[in-house]
């Protein structure tokens, strides 16, 4: 593991002999990245092409990344024609983390093998952006602040939460578990191929917007849904007019408060009501 650090900037980058790759399958690394300002608001940002991220909250002021990358399938075969073999690089993990004033940003740009991300980071005081595109799922726990998560093949779980979410897949199933909420801020969930399934806090008080094309919506709160006629939308151009027919499902739950999205197309919507 190599440090650099210049005009304040801490970057942290993998550095993994050669020989090293050659002698195992697997490959497991571990940074450590210490916040500027401990016990101070931070934000964190995962980016990965093709792997899981999993993160939990816990008691500690710094942030732990433990990573690990499943075998090259490329490099299954390392004779190529003519008896030539393939040449390693040095960094097969591709993974680097760079801090500055409590935001720290984590990406990696290996297409070769995905990357299993296990990270602790304290668990108040949180900005989560995480983002993964194939090859794995999405997990938080246990932490509180705002989160804006995406996955496109893969599912999204969070569990033991406190703030507020927006998140987002396109393949995958999208489970939520909320132990409070931000009364002041707007959420969003949704999914193209899966179940949107969230457990909000028995004392929510929300506006919800909801629509599930090709799949039914369930609930075990009191939901005051709006019984007006469907709103037509009307767009113009080119001096020609278009009609469109809003089917989404509005609806109070305890009086109303802040917009709750929750959007599908093939699957279901679940809206429950933590147990007291």
């Amino acid at each position: 593991m190599k440090f650099t650090k210049r005009k304040g900037l801490l970057v942290l980058t993998l550095v993994i002999g050669i020989s090293r790759l050659e002698a195992q399958n697997d490959i497991k690394e571990q940074l450590v990245v210490p916040l500027s300002e401990p016990g101070k608001p931070y934000k964190l940002s995962v980016n990965l092409v093709g792997g899981s991220i999993v993160v939990t909250g816990y008691e500690g002021k710094e942030i732990i990344i433990d990573a690990q990358a499943d075998p090259d399938k490329r490099n299954d075969n390392k004779e190529t024609s003519s008896g030539m073999k393939r040449i390693s690089g040095a960094n097969p993990l591709d993974l680097s983390a760079e801090e500055k004033s409590n935001r720290i940003s984590v990406h990696s740009q290996s297409t070769g093998r995905p990357i299993h991300l296990t990270i602790k980071i304290p668990r108040d005081n949180s900005t989560l952006k995480l983002g993964t595109v194939n090859d794995g799922d999405i997990e938080v726990s246990n932490v509180s602040g705002e989160m804006e998560i995406t996955n496109v093949n893969g599912s999204i779980m969070l569990s033991k939460i406190s703030g507020s979410v927006v998140a987002n897949t396109v393949n995958g199933d999208l489970v939520v578990g909320l132990l409070s909420v931000d009364p002041k801020a707007p959420m969003a969930f949704s999914t193209l191929n899966g179940n949107v399934d969230v457990t909000f806090p028995a004392s929510l008080k929300a506006n919800m917007k909801l629509k599930s094309d090709r799949g039914e919506m369930f609930t075990d709160f009191d939901l005051e849904v709006d019984k007006t006629q469907p709103k037509v939308n009307k767009t113009s151009n080119a001096g020609m007019y278009r009609l469109t027919v809003d089917d989404w499902v509005y609806g109070k739950i305890n009086g109303g408060g802040p917009e709750m999205l929750m959007k599908n197309m093939n699957g279901n919507i679940y809206i429950r009501k933590a147990k007291q």
